[in-house]
């Protein structure tokens, strides 16, 4: 035995002197699976390239499953950069229909365990589904889920595998194979097992629905919630000042605060945040989704120190392409009224600086700053002698040829990416055939920005221009929800009266709705984040359009495409890449071409 595998099985054994009930951990069979696939959906079309997995019992290694899989696809070079896993590899392994029942008599009558368990586990059964296999009845579990309810932000900042590994010291360090990730994620488990086992947790049952523990001093304070109503709203924790502490939202307010005073509640700053509350108000809305969009905005006025995110809308940066007798790409602070093309905005200055680099790799704009002469008579840069610029502070290139540039630029940023796309896949499949993936994966993360970008503006937009967007959905109780969108903004929200006249209030809502004016820019009246989700719920099925004032279209060639194959790969990634790389939405469905 390994001194890993010894190391283990100590932790499982420094559990058996408690009271046992339901199935001891040390006494059950896991099998820790993880998967490579060339995309983050089997829905979709993407298609499993490895399978890895390792069986254990009380903390000892009982074997080790190892498979490439053919896909009987071209693997995306992104992908190849990613893992490794080029198509070469996979030519002669057998395909899932071979590897998936071998997997399966593998892991036969144990518990799987993975990391981002609903990725792999739905793999799985998505393929046994397609085969016409009856899918075993396994318990799952999933370890990201249990370190985000055990480890501090104190210890690592984030629950990535890496991250988890490093803590709690792997000797196999995760590289996006199949058998070095399950092997990390062993490590992980006998990590949180041996933590949670001093906890008092020592079967599966304890394991799957383990919580923080709750203090008397919050359980004294549940009478905070007693005056909320069964009702969709906002609430904000105040404390003995009425400084806001921390602000919410929720279908049922009185039903969700009474959780920060008992066992379903499990951040541990939230236990931390109740000690210094001293009263919770509820603000009663129409809809979930008026509700969602007041929790923005009142984040945004009042920057409560327990929330973490939406704090900060105003700190963003845009690329603008400016309009001069030289056009070039800046990154700003702010949207201006001056006839700019604007893309954005980023959350981060790291991620729109990638995706400025994808731009100057495909346009050989200038990129020097300040305005030009119509003629100038500079000397040429050094980008301009390594052929990244057309140079026209020398008179190397004429007006008309860059404008034609700059027009196939601004074209990339409002309707087609395409050229963009495949300047950066060409280059980046070059590098990776030469094996210098490191610079590969750094054109790989500039593409991925701009796509993310360039959908995101174009989505936004298309939304942000309409002066008026009204819309109703059915809700479970049998009413309608209606919502008045103004330029990108929520202006009204109600639901209709059992037995009243549609038409009249609707009528009305519209008529006391907020003006919103027009304004420059993707998000003129609104933070990106009420933008989208406005645009989440307008896109949702079951949405009847009321009536649309302007034009709500998106271009059919636009970035939104493209983005099926980078969401794959931050499903792929999800463990190891940055959070603040991954937060921008998801695709949904165009309402119209």
């Amino acid at each position: 035995m390994s001194t890993a595998q010894q190391t283990a099985s100590t932790r499982w054994e420094s559990q058996r002197s408690f009271d046992e009930l339901g199935r001891p951990l040390r006494d059950l069979t896991f099998t820790v699976v993880d998967l490579e696939t060339t995309g983050g959906s089997a829905a979709g079309g993407s298609m499993i390239t490895e399978i890895g997995a390792v069986k254990v019992r009380g903390g000892e290694v009982l074997g080790e499953f190892q498979t490439l899989v053919n896909p009987r696809a071209e693997i995306p070079a992104f992908i190849a950069v990613l893992t490794g896993i080029t198509n070469s590899m996979v030519a002669d392994s057998p395909s899932i229909e071979s590897a998936l029942p071998a997997f399966l008599e593998f892991a036969a009558g144990s518990v799987l365990v993975a990391h981002n368990a609903p990725f792999d586990v739905g793999f799985l059964q998505h393929f046994a589904k397609q085969q016409g296999r009856p899918w075993p009845r396994f318990e799952v579990v999933d370890t990201a889920k249990l370190a985000r309810r055990v480890v501090t932000r104190d210890e690592t900042p984030n629950c990535k595998l890496s991250s988890l590994a490093t803590l709690f010291g792997s000797t196999t360090t995760p590289n996006h194979r199949a058998l070095s990730d399950a092997r990390a994620t062993v490590d992980v488990l006998h990590g949180l097992v041996e933590r949670l086992g001093g906890l008092g947790v020592h079967t599966l049952e304890e394991l799957q629905t383990f919580s923080s523990k709750v203090t008397s001093a919050q359980r004294r304070k549940r009478h905070l919630a007693e005056s909320l109503p069964h009702a969709p709203g906002v609430y904000l924790f105040q404390d003995d000042r009425s400084r806001v502490l921390y602000i919410g939202t929720s279908r049922d307010l009185r039903t969700r605060v009474r959780t920060y005073f008992t066992a379903s509640e499990t951040r541990s700053r939230m236990g931390e945040m109740v000690g210094l509350a001293a009263s919770v108000t509820g603000i009663e809305c129409a809809t979930s989704l008026e509700a969602e969009v007041r929790e923005l905005r009142l984040i945004a006025e009042h920057k409560p120190r327990y929330n973490r995110r939406s704090r900060f809308p105003e700190k963003v940066h845009f690329i603008k392409l400016t309009r001069e007798v030289w056009p070039r790409l800046s990154l700003v602070r702010r949207v201006l009224d001056d006839d700019a093309e604007y893309l954005g905005p980023f959350g981060s200055r790291r991620v729109a600086e990638k995706c400025l680099a994808a731009l100057h790799d495909t346009f050989p704009v200038r990129q020097c700053s300040g305005r030009l002469p119509a003629t100038p008579s500079r000397s040429p840069c050094v980008l301009a002698e390594m052929g990244r610029c057309l140079s026209p502070c020398d008179g190397s290139t004429d007006s008309s040829t860059y404008a034609e540039m700059v027009a196939r630029l601004g074209d990339a940023l409002r309707r087609r990416p395409d050229e963009v796309v495949d300047a950066v896949n060409r280059r980046m499949s070059a590098l990776a055939a030469e094996e210098r993936f490191e610079e590969a994966g750094a054109h790989r993360d500039r593409l991925s920005a701009f796509v993310r970008a360039a959908a995101r503006t174009q989505r936004l937009s298309a939304l942000s221009g309409c002066p008026e967007v009204v819309a109703g959905r059915r809700e479970d109780d049998g009413r309608w929800a209606v919502h008045v969108v103004r330029f990108g903004r929520l202006a009204a929200a109600g639901v209709i009266p059992a037995g009243a006249d549609a038409h009249q209030f609707v009528a009305e809502l519209r008529a006391t709705a907020e003006t919103v004016l027009p304004a420059p820019g993707p998000v003129p009246a609104a933070t990106a984040e009420e933008s989208e989700k406005v645009l989440r719920w307008l896109e949702a099925p079951g949405i009847r359009l009321i009536d649309v004032v302007g034009h709500w279209v998106c271009p059919v060639a636009g970035a939104g495409r493209h983005l099926a194959l980078y969401d794959a790969v931050s499903q792929s990634r999800l463990s190891l890449v940055p959070f603040d790389e991954q937060r921008l939405p998801s695709p949904i469905h165009q309402p119209a071409r």
